[in-house]
């Protein structure tokens, strides 16, 4: 195999095309992060003492396949209305599984998890409005900000819950309960209000699509 190209993928350079059958390799990615996304729920409600570790382990990898998924599509020019419309839909399946599944745990409040799956649910239906209108509404930059502190909170929670499953001690730490009191609290805080800045932004940039049925 050539250096550059990937199986399942015929060129050189700009132009590749898909060489046989099925899904691209980008699509594939995204769709593997939903079962990445199933595999963390069920880790993280597990009562295996290295429940929490294996979470982190497992939203970490689907993390990093939302990062190549868009790099393959953009570098052999594969985007394709499906992987517009499936990566931000997973991506927010994701993020919203973590974030509700952190609420028994009491890292997440209850009513910050309800702001971000509702705004993603808003969001979804906006574009699937604009799908029966025959548009594809792309994820914006800002969306990408919002998404990627939506990650780090959960992965900040998530590295302090293993940490915790490898010293049982280290939760009555003060270094341990400012983070999780203190920085976790501002990080939420801050997820939050970039979540319904975005939110509404995009909704004001595309209100067209709702005024048309209004």
């Amino acid at each position: 195999m050539e250096i550059g190209q990937i199986p399942g993928w015929i060129g050189e350079g700009k132009g590749k095309v898909c060489s046989g059958v099925g899904m691209n390799w980008a699509n594939r990615l995204t769709l593997s992060r939903l079962a990445l996304t199933i595999l963390f729920v069920a880790a993280l409600s597990s009562p295996w003492r290295y429940a929490h570790t294996t979470a982190l382990i497992t939203f970490l990898i689907a993390g990093i396949t939302d990062f190549f998924d868009g790099e393959i599509a953009r570098r052999y020019q594969t985007v394709t209305n499906f992987g517009k419309l499936m990566d931000p839909l997973v991506d927010k399946i994701m993020i919203a599984a973590a974030f509700i599944s952190l609420v028994p745990l009491r890292a997440i409040p209850a009513w910050a998890a309800t702001v971000v799956v509702g705004r993603d649910f808003l969001i979804t239906g906006l574009r699937l409005m604009a799908v029966s209108k025959g548009q594809v509404l792309t994820a914006e930059r800002l969306g990408k900000h919002k998404t990627s502190w939506q990650i780090i909170t959960v992965l900040f929670f998530l590295t302090l819950l293993a940490t915790a499953e490898w010293s049982r001690n280290i939760m009555a730490s003060d270094w341990w309960q400012r983070a999780w009191n203190q920085a976790g609290a501002a990080l939420v805080w801050l997820t939050v209000a970039l979540t319904l800045y975005s939110g509404l932004g995009y909704a004001w940039r595309h209100r067209t699509v709702i005024e048309a049925d209004l």
